[in-house]
């Protein structure tokens, strides 16, 4: 939801009007303050997310907009959406976010499934009735084939993004170590994220291991919330490796301290087992931090093919590679890789170019939609405010 959030307020630079229709409650504080107009239709009921409210307002507001755009799929939303449009002259469009990755199929089989009885009678149609199915990269529109057998879609890849740094590289850095003193001067490796199993953060803790005694100031800074099990886990893991004066958790960083994390890293590191876009890892790539990433984050041709960073399986000896291929590059090299990560940002994942091309695409793709600036719509799940 964050992305739609500013995507909506770069549109609004242009001349574009937003209204998201949303399962969340009215009156939720996180609804106020935007730049798009937020119709609360919620709450959803179940994991479904079904609100009785939600297809009888598009019914009766739909003729006011020029594109639908759906974010999300496996829930109501996706569904009701196609009930109210479908055979109209109102184009909708649907960003599926990595939901339809067989990463999902191969690790929740079960789930799988029950996802299986569903498809034919209600995401199937949703996608094959959509003037298009916008993907945020290469990877996942390729991905997304494999996970059901039946499946018709027009794709399009649009790109996806955030917005640039807030705040300037020397004073961001001066609040991460004014928070954290004894990382001053060290080589940081910093992996920021929500620490889950999918995650790999076990396999750059072991890679980390392998080059640790080449030079006493490389340090890994482990910086994001997460169960507190795993959390034990995995700092078990890094004694066991006798890393314990090596590897820093710092929690989750916010504001001034998450951004001077990443400028003051030497590079970013991202070992994940799925991850359809990896949104942290484009804000390093804002800062200049190169990156380090498995080739199950979806972004890893375009950063590799940009010249900003390292990609490699998601395996023990894959993020060792990662360690390994950024350590064998003298200063000179790493400071052309920090260079090409700010010019692959600005190309392709800073969230106002991507809203441009967006719009240029929904533009040309949606017959009869008015080539002057027009208002722009989401349809999303429950919880908008808390999601990113």
């Amino acid at each position: 939801m964050e992305g739609v959030r500013q995507i909506a307020r770069a549109a609004q630079a242009w001349g574009q009007k937003t209204t998201v229709a949303t399962l969340d409650t009215p009156g939720a504080p996180f609804l106020e303050g935007n730049s798009f107009v937020a119709v609360p239709l919620g709450p959803g009921r179940l994991k479904y997310g079904y609100s009785s409210r939600l297809l009888p307002w598009l019914r009766a507001h739909v003729n006011e907009f020029d594109v639908v755009i759906v974010n999300g799929i496996w829930q109501y939303s996706s569904f009701a959406v196609w009930r109210a449009l479908h055979g109209t002259k109102t184009p909708y469009f649907v960003f599926p976010h990595g939901m339809l990755d067989p990463y999902f199929k191969r690790t929740f089989p079960l789930k799988h499934l029950k996802k299986w009885l569903y498809w034919p009678w209600a995401e199937y149609r949703v996608l094959r009735d959509a003037r298009a199915v916008l993907f945020t990269c290469e990877e996942e529109r390729l991905l997304a084939r494999q996970s059901f057998g039946l499946y018709d879609a027009n794709e399009l890849v649009t790109g996806y993004g955030t917005a640039p740094p807030p705040f300037d590289a020397e004073s961001a850095r001066a609040a991460f170590f004014s928070s954290f003193p004894a990382l001053r001067g060290k080589r940081l490796i910093l992996f920021l994220s929500r620490i889950h199993p999918k995650k790999g953060c076990d396999l750059l803790i072991d890679a980390f291991a392998t080059i640790a005694g080449i030079d006493p100031c490389w340090h890994l800074v482990i910086a994001g919330p997460g169960d507190e099990a795993l959390m034990r886990r995995l700092q078990a893991q890094a004694i066991a490796r006798g890393l314990d004066r090596r590897v820093s958790w710092t929690g989750m960083l916010r504001g001034a301290h998450k951004w001077g994390a990443m400028y003051a890293a030497e590079v970013f590191a991202l070992t994940s087992h799925q991850e359809n876009f990896g949104i942290a890892a484009a804000e390093a790539l804002a800062c200049g931090t190169p990156v380090l990433i498995s080739d199950k984050v979806n972004i890893w041709r375009e950063i590799t093919s940009d010249g900003a960073g390292f990609a490699a399986p998601d395996t023990a000896q894959g993020a060792r590679q990662l360690l390994q291929s950024w350590n064998a590059l003298d200063e000179h090299a790493r400071r052309r890789m920090g260079h090409a990560a700010k010019k692959c940002f600005d190309r392709r994942f800073d969230i106002r170019t991507v809203a441009r091309a967006l719009s240029n695409i929904l533009e040309h793709s949606a017959s009869g939609v008015r080539s002057a600036p027009w208002p722009w719509w989401a349809a999303t799940g429950a919880d908008s405010g808390q999601r990113q």
